[in-house]
């Protein structure tokens, strides 16, 4: 199949904007509850009410202090209840959200608050202001730093007393839908970052379909709730945040995936997760891990391909008596262990950013965690295509959503239509006159297929397409997913373009080596280990379960692992994880060099 397209659900009114659901739910509704945040590391439940009224006197500061319409206001903060209600502020006075990762870079920061003309920027701490007031002589439009953190966003609200009610409903409903809502600066993989232009209508449509549609199922259950925890720089993330709030999802709001995270779950009680795919692979690896030092390794690995047997046999639409059987005694055995490790009451979860893999996708549904998978950029307002819980077809990312028109053009490229897709490239009418084909289709530089449902699998990106010596053509996204998935590893880069046979550069996940270690006798980092026969035949298991996934002149050959991970830190990583392939083949010449040697 090479187009598929779904009708349109909920169409969104020219006079619609992100803040109404805010202020009608405290008029409506003033003592429901709309967030929960965190107060000396207890959960503090927020009304629909006390939201408003923190998002009315951020928005009244900033009219004090001279924001007008259509104004571009930065964001750089963690995650955390402040976010929400800055970015909801910056809204409700017609003014535009610039979120910025708080790990960039003073470079990073410059660019983006120069390049977007932002007059203002909000910085979670002290430091992230300094960073700021580094680059701040070459920004000549921006005029004020605010500080989040020490009680200064409460001094700042504070200079908005004198601003009146009907003040800010008069700029708040100011603005029509198709208004710009926010520049989110893509990672810059390849080069500058460019600045998204999303407007009020791009994320009201995405999330009214989307909400109405494949994922009605997660946003309609009683007392929903989820904990959001990815960076709200990234657009995934973002529009998540902006599902909760038109869907009245009680949202809370916590920094960090760190190993904190596990036990937030259970406090939280989540009604269903949102992840990216290496968070369900450290849930997994830590499970695994423990059962291993317990002694109960064998039975863990027994419920493993139980839960994932089960999963594939409800694809089939038969699961047999005996596996039904072996499946409801791991369920108390194990499977309801894990599931009250993530709050027991979660039966869905979002991923985004990556794909998952096939074998979790399976365990997780097997043991009762049905992961939903999407695809989508920034420049289509996070998704394009979702999966639903009704038909989740793991190894794809879903079908369109309502509204979505997907095209796969001549040369494999997936295309894209829809009230979801950027207007354009901010400052970067070529880019953006680049970004679309003759007909308005949107090109988003991803491979893919849709199979007769109109399901959408991605097989790599346009632009990293390796062709080997002997003129192979090789997507390096299928291996690289496949060797992730192998709780050793942590990252990898496929190489082999104009070489004979196609290699690989592996990094080791840094708390995996240390239980893999203990499993060992083994001592010493991973500079020490990196050349030891028994990591090495380790991680060759990995490269082996990718090589299944292609044809012989395809295959990972030879295979280096690297005496560090990748990270934002060295430059090998963008701040939403994906990978600087010119700079890690900058950086590992000689390691590449002496792959191909001989």
């Amino acid at each position: 199949m090479r187009e598929y397209s779904r009708p349109v659900k909920v169409e969104i009114s020219q006079d619609a904007r992100l803040p109404d659901t805010v202020f009608a739910r405290a008029a409506e509704e003033p003592d429901t509850v709309a967030l929960r945040r965190q107060e000396s590391g207890q959960w503090r439940d927020v009304t629909c009410q006390q939201f408003r009224d923190d998002v009315a006197a951020i928005a009244k500061a900033l009219i004090a202090a001279g924001i007008e319409h259509g104004d571009r206001v930065a964001l750089m903060s963690r995650t955390r209840y402040e976010w929400t209600t800055i970015d909801y502020a910056i809204w409700a006075v017609g003014a535009v959200t610039v979120p910025i990762y708080e790990t960039s870079s003073a470079d990073q920061v410059e660019w983006i608050l120069g390049d977007s003309g932002s007059r203002a920027v909000f910085t979670e701490t002290t430091e992230h202001a300094d960073r700021v007031r580094t680059v701040q002589g070459s920004l000549p439009e921006l005029r004020d730093i605010w500080v989040i953190e020490d009680g200064a966003l409460a001094e700042f609200t504070e200079t908005g007393t004198g601003i009146e009610d009907s003040t800010l409903e008069e700029r708040r409903t100011a603005g029509d839908v198709d208004e710009l809502a926010t520049l989110i600066y893509t990672s810059g993989t390849t080069g500058r970052p460019k600045g998204c232009e999303l407007t009020h209508r791009n994320l009201l449509f995405t999330i009214a379909n989307v909400n109405d549609g494949p994922l009605q199922a997660v946003y309609s259950q009683a007392d929903r709730s989820t904990i959001l925890f990815l960076p709200l720089a990234h657009s995934f993330a973002r529009i998540i945040q902006i599902g909760c709030i038109e869907s009245r999802t009680v949202m809370g709001h916590f920094p960090t995936t760190g190993p904190e995270l596990i036990d937030q779950f259970g406090v939280f009680k989540p009604t269903f997760l949102l992840a990216v795919p290496r968070v369900f692979e450290k849930v997994f690896t830590k499970a695994e891990q423990k059962a291993v030092s317990e002694g109960k390794g064998k039975i863990f690995n027994a419920a493993t391909e139980t839960a994932i047997a089960y999963s594939r046999a409800l694809d089939n639409g038969h699961v047999p008596f005996m596996l039904r059987l072996k499946h409801a005694v791991f369920g108390k055995l194990v499977y309801s262990k894990l599931m009250d490790r993530m709050g027991g009451r979660a039966r869905h979860a979002v991923s985004g950013g990556s794909a998952l893999g096939d074998r979790l996708g399976h365990y997780f549904r097997g043991i009762g965690l049905t992961i939903i998978e999407g695809y989508g950029l920034t420049e289509t307002s996070a998704p394009t295509a979702v999966n639903s819980p009704e038909k989740n077809k793991i190894g794809t990312v879903g079908a369109p959503f309502p509204g979505v028109s997907i095209r796969i053009a001549d040369d494999g490229e997936v295309l894209c239509k829809g009230d979801h897709i950027m207007r354009g490239y901010w400052n970067n009418p070529k880019a953006t006159e680049e970004a679309f084909d003759e007909d308005g289709w949107y090109r988003t530089g991803d491979l893919g297929s849709l199979d007769e449902d109109g399901y959408l699998t991605i097989t790599g990106r346009k632009k990293e397409i390796i062709v080997t010596a002997a003129g192979k053509n090789v997507a390096p996204a299928v291996l690289e997913d496949r060797i992730r998935s192998n709780t050793l590893v942590s990252q990898c880069m496929v190489l082999g373009d104009n070489r004979n046979f196609v290699s690989a550069l592996i990094t080791v996940d840094p708390e995996a080596l240390e239980f893999w270690k203990q499993q060992n006798n083994k001592s010493g980092d991973t500079a020490d280990l990196a050349e030891d026969p028994d990591l090495v035949a380790a991680v060759q298991e990995a490269v082996d379960h990718a090589n299944e996934a292609v044809s012989k002149a395809e295959s990972v050959r030879k295979f280096k692992i690297l005496p560090t991970d990748f990270s934002e830190e060295q430059g090998q990583m963008t701040a939403s994880l994906k990978l600087k392939r010119h700079v890690v083949a900058n950086q590992f010449s000689r390691e590449i060099e002496e792959l191909y040697a001989g």
